[in-house]
């Protein structure tokens, strides 16, 4: 396979079928209507079609393009039962896999940041990839001095070629309303647009790895490989075996599958208060359950730097959410200028943004379901997003918020039952009642 830039024109060319054949299914749709089909068995043969071409289309690709995938195989939980069953395989797979780039490239790009004798700094190199991503393939290796290690190898061009693929992506954004009617896709493009730099730059995610594996050393719960060696397009890091977290929702025992989300929902609430960061790309590529139960975590290339912690205002807000206090929300918003001064907001709208993120957190414990995503989850993208918009809401909150969102996708895959309010309690501060 050529470096990412070559294969530019081609990309975009698979990325232009994809409105071309939408407007070729909704006159075949029109004409099955005329004659006589109901609208709603043509809606959804529009839609699985739609859904099948899409897939296939961004299961070749890499960068933005793998990226969009990965936020869909997340929140396939909501999507319609009749575009997810048939595609649910498809979906999983673009979570941790893409087609792989030669060795020869690989050696080049290793040649380039680690010197002509890079060979000298491993007793063993696997050409073949243990997995691929959105920007880079890790490899299997043994380090010189005999530990395994996950060697992660940036595509060369991956940098134009994700901004390429966002920008086409962006543009046939109407399609993926097709699959969640009212899912605002050009805002995730957009905030993986201004992400991108970050994600790009392997010395940057390689100092956060370095934290998180910091803090998380020796964690009962947790484990994160250490950072052997890192450069430009290249991190090496002690390899983690584990069940990736994509198996254990495909047909983990129920037991396992409350484990890994209790873990996951800890994680994320965990590590603003204890390293000042948080992870932000959580999809089940990213995490395994390892032999001893831990939840193993394996990319940082997107982190929210929160030096202080939590926004002041995430506790207050989700305390006064899960209570039902709207009023309260409200209040909370004003104090922190998310609603400018002067500025009235519909409450009752404003409840029904807050309710999905705060629902889980509102008794002891919480069942997470695909019915629960799909009825009450999708506000966080259709119609509580127009509110998000009218708000002033600064940029830690929406990562926030995104975070939360992506993760309740994840809970809800898993199908897990767990006491979630009180890992809220633990570690978001402002949120547990003021002790009487």
């Amino acid at each position: 396979m050529a470096d990412l830039p070559r294969l530019a024109v081609t990309r975009t060319a698979k990325l232009a079928t994809l409105p071309l054949g939408y407007a070729g299914r909704t006159a075949l749709g029109l004409g099955k209507r005329v004659l006589g089909r109901p609208a709603e068995h043509v809606a959804t043969e529009v839609q699985l079609r739609t859904a099948e071409q899409i897939f296939k289309v961004l299961g070749e690709l890499k960068g933005g393009a793998m990226k969009i995938g990965q936020l869909l195989s997340v929140l396939e939980s909501a999507l319609p039962p009749a575009v997810v069953e048939p595609y649910r395989a498809a979906l999983t797979r673009l979570q941790d896999s893409a087609p792989p780039m030669p060795a020869a490239t690989v050696h080049r790009v290793l040649a380039e940041d680690f010197g002509e004798d890079w060979r000298a700094h491993f007793a063993s190199f696997d050409d073949l990839p243990a997995a691929s991503a959105s920007i880079g393939q890790v490899h299997r290796a043994v380090w010189a001095d005999g530990r395994s290690v996950a060697v992660k190898v940036q595509y060369p061009g991956a940098a134009k070629a994700l901004r390429s693929d966002l920008r086409q992506v962006g543009r046939v954004a109407k399609l993926f309303g097709v699959l969640l009617p009212g899912l605002d896709v050009r805002a995730f493009v957009e905030e993986l647009q201004e992400r991108v730099a970050e994600e790009l730059d392997y010395g940057l995610e390689a100092e956060a790895w370095h934290a998180f594996a910091q803090e998380y050393a020796d964690d009962p719960d947790f484990a994160v490989p250490l950072v052997v060696a890192a450069s430009e397009h290249v991190i090496v890091t002690e390899w983690l075996d584990g069940t990736p977290l994509s198996k254990v929702i495909e047909d983990g025992p129920q037991a396992e599958r409350d484990r890994a989300a209790l873990l996951l929902v800890r994680f994320s609430f965990s590590s603003p208060t204890r390293c000042g960061l948080l992870h932000g790309d959580p999809h089940p590529g990213n995490f395994k359950i390892t032999e001893d139960g831990r939840l193993g975590v394996l990319d940082f290339g997107a982190v929210k730097r929160l030096p202080d912690g939590h926004p002041p205002a995430i506790g207050p807000l989700l305390r006064c959410g899960a209570a039902g206090d709207i009023e309260g929300v409200a209040q909370v918003f004003r104090q922190e200028g998310v609603i400018r001064e002067g500025v009235e907001v519909d409450l009752d709208a404003l409840a029904s943004f807050v309710a999905p993120y705060a629902e889980p957190i509102t008794s002891a414990e919480f069942s997470f379901t695909r019915d629960w995503m799909r009825e009450r989850g999708l506000y966080m993208f259709s119609d509580g997003s127009s509110i998000f918009r009218m708000l002033n809401v600064p940029p830690d909150y929406v990562v926030s918020f995104r975070v939360l969102t992506a993760g309740y996708g994840i809970l809800s895959q898993l199908a897990a039952t767990g006491r979630f309010r009180a890992e809220a309690e633990r570690w978001i501060p402002g949120f547990a009642p003021d002790p009487a």
